[in-house]
């Protein structure tokens, strides 16, 4: 199988294997689990070729727009106030 096809398959089921990941961290690490436990006989090159890849995509998609980070909670507090 070709590394594109496998980037694309993983990346298409993301909300379902990625449904717990609560931010970039812990979904390269979900990534990370599938490519190694879907295609043990990648090397070890082609496994960050595809974990890259994944990432690629989920961030083109926004993916990642839901997850908040400890910034959003300063812009909170700033766009709450009265005037």
């Amino acid at each position: 199988m070709d590394l594109r096809e496998i980037i694309d398959e993983i990346a298409s089921q993301a909300d379902d294997l990625l449904a717990n990941a609560n931010d970039r961290r812990e979904t390269e690490a979900a990534v990370t689990e599938v490519i190694e436990s879907d295609y043990p006989d990648l090397s070890e090159k082609s496994r960050r070729v595809v974990l890259a890849g994944v990432m690629l995509i989920l961030e083109e998609e926004d993916f990642f727009a839901g997850v908040s980070s400890a910034d959003s909670w300063a812009d909170d507090d700033e766009s709450d106030t009265d005037d």
